[in-house]
């Protein structure tokens, strides 16, 4: 009697003493994977997130952020992630062929993981790797597009900001495009999101001085020498940093688009250009969102900190600058002058 042979292939490997499973056809983990990528409301109701790409993971375990299961196709992929850290992780082996099932993910990556949400307050940021954080906070406000806010996020790191403070009208900072943009960003420097105008203070030394994008049209008199606000007709005009001039004060109109509407139109900030020394002991920068631009808070936490509206001047026919270009100009500028500032003191 001929005897059956079993060629059941093992559920189980192991790499450079690992163990994972091998995910089988079916496998309902992987719609669960997707779900998460996809979701806000479920990333915020399990508590996790999805990174994708060796590089993103292996700066999330560096940071001490917690992963919970690491998919991979490649072993080489598996191989550059620390192998200590990795000890009491779920480690899944899968194949990353089918096009229904990753739709919303990078799986020329090779690797994806789901971490448990990190939480910047448990997170290490080394200044050996980085560098020691300048005296700048950038605070996003209403910043809604998933590139844009990646991409602020990632000038902030390469200017070595102190933090990142988001409202809670922003994006999802867990956002898979965002993730991509601000190229691991989110574990060089806190990030902390979903913050209210009143929250904001408490994450700011108390003598900082708050300063905002320039993000209202303005125009020129007739002598040529004053600048006066220019009414907003529509979002797509809510322009970021217009003008050639500007007036030492500004008085804000009640505009619905600009979000003026509550706010004491007879008080102003000073306006100036950004190029011009603005920096003190600790600095915070505002940026407004690419449709509604700042809120009224923000204008007046920059009043009552002393801050100023900061003017990026352009060439005429340009209108505008999205938030990702103008948060680079400034930050980098801001960056600039407490550097010699720094060095001022020093000498």
């Amino acid at each position: 009697m001929a005897t059956r042979i079993s060629l059941t292939l093992p559920r189980y490997g192991e790499v450079d003493g690992l163990l994972y499973e091998k995910a089988q056809p079916g496998d309902k983990s992987l719609t669960r994977l997707v779900n998460i990528a996809r979701s806000k409301k479920l990333r915020e109701q399990q508590g996790k997130v999805v990174l994708e790409g060796k590089h993103l993971i292996h700066s999330a375990l560096d940071a001490g952020a917690i992963a919970q299961t690491v998919y991979f196709s490649s072993v080489d992929a598996l191989r550059e992630l620390p192998q200590d850290k990795l000890r009491h992780t779920n480690i899944v082996k899968v194949k990353m062929q089918d096009p229904k099932v990753w739709s919303d993910l990078d799986t020329s990556k090779n690797i994806i993981a789901i971490f448990k949400r990190p939480e910047a307050s448990h997170l290490t940021f080394s200044e050996e790797k980085y560098g020691k954080p300048m005296a700048l906070t950038l605070i996003c406000d209403n910043v809604r597009d998933p590139g844009n806010l990646g991409a602020v996020l990632c000038s902030a790191a390469a200017a070595g900001c102190h933090s990142v403070l988001l409202t809670k009208g922003c994006v999802d900072v867990w956002d898979p495009k965002v993730l991509r943009a601000a190229m691991g960003a989110h574990f060089r420097l806190p990030i902390i999101p979903s913050l209210t105008w009143s929250d904001i203070p408490s994450h700011l030394p108390k003598t900082a001085t708050i300063h905002i994008a320039d993000n209202c049209s303005t125009t020129r008199t007739k002598d040529d020498n004053t600048v006066i606000p220019q009414k907003q007709k529509k979002p797509s005009d809510y322009g970021w940093v217009r003008g050639h001039q500007y007036p030492r004060k500004v008085e804000y109109e009640h505009n619905d688009l600009c979000g003026f509407e509550d706010y004491d139109s007879g008080k102003s900030l000073e306006t100036q250009y950004y190029y011009i020394d603005w920096v003190a002991r600790h600095t915070g920068l505002v940026i407004g969102g690419e449709t509604h631009g700042l809120s009224r808070e923000a204008l007046r936490l920059a009043e009552r900190t002393g801050g100023r509206r900061l003017l990026i001047p352009m060439v005429h026919g340009v209108d505008s600058l999205n938030s990702a270009m103008a948060a680079s100009i400034l930050l980098f500028e801001g960056r600039k002058q407490l550097l010699s500032l720094a060095e001022k003191i020093r000498s």
